[in-house]
């Protein structure tokens, strides 16, 4: 039986990638489904992941892709939720408990014990801040997520420094781990 992946795809130049990331655990027999944030679809249209992964994308928590309750059915059906790219937005709403779109919904009805990946990408400025080191540390002390931490690297927007997401092929090493 494949193991069931659930992508969350957050508003960051890095979104590009996560195409790359759902067509590696395809190949490597995995079934994917994503959900994006609003901000995600400026960067990342819905059409390119349901190409790559055969699968509707849910974009909205009442407008769902089946019913108003994707989001506890989706987060029942994921064996782990993956978020790559995680934004400093959707960071600081996890690690508050906001739950107020698909993918913050999905993820606070994620059963007990499952497993969750959260790679960040972001700008070194925002990386660096202490209000987002701080919510990294509330996450952390959850207990409930694995953080693959950003690299450094050019970023898009021409700096140099740490905040470009990890390459998709060692985050989905990171999946298959947190899956034992």
């Amino acid at each position: 039986m494949p193991t069931h992946i659930l992508l969350g795809v957050t508003g960051s130049i890095a979104a590009y990638r996560s195409a790359e990331l759902v067509s590696l655990a395809r190949k490597r027999g995995h079934q994917v489904r994503v959900m994006m944030t609003e901000a995600a679809t400026h960067f990342v249209g819905p059409t390119t992941f349901e190409a790559l992964s055969g699968e509707a994308v849910l974009l909205d928590t009442f407008r769902g892709t089946t019913s108003t309750m994707d989001h506890i059915e989706w987060a029942k059906w994921a064996d782990i939720l993956v978020i790559a790219p995680l934004s400093a937005n959707t960071l600081a709403k996890l690690a508050c408990g906001l739950a107020d779109d698909a993918l913050s919904t999905t993820t606070m009805a994620l059963p007990r014990g499952r497993p969750a990946v959260l790679a960040p990408a972001m700008n070194t400025e925002m990386w660096e801040h202490p209000a987002v080191q701080r919510n990294l540390r509330w996450l952390e002390e959850l207990g409930r997520y694995r953080i693959v931490a950003p690299v450094a690297k050019r970023l898009a927007c021409g700096d140099v420094g740490v905040g470009g997401m990890e390459e998709p092929a060692h985050i989905l090493d990171e999946v298959e781990a947190a899956l034992g």
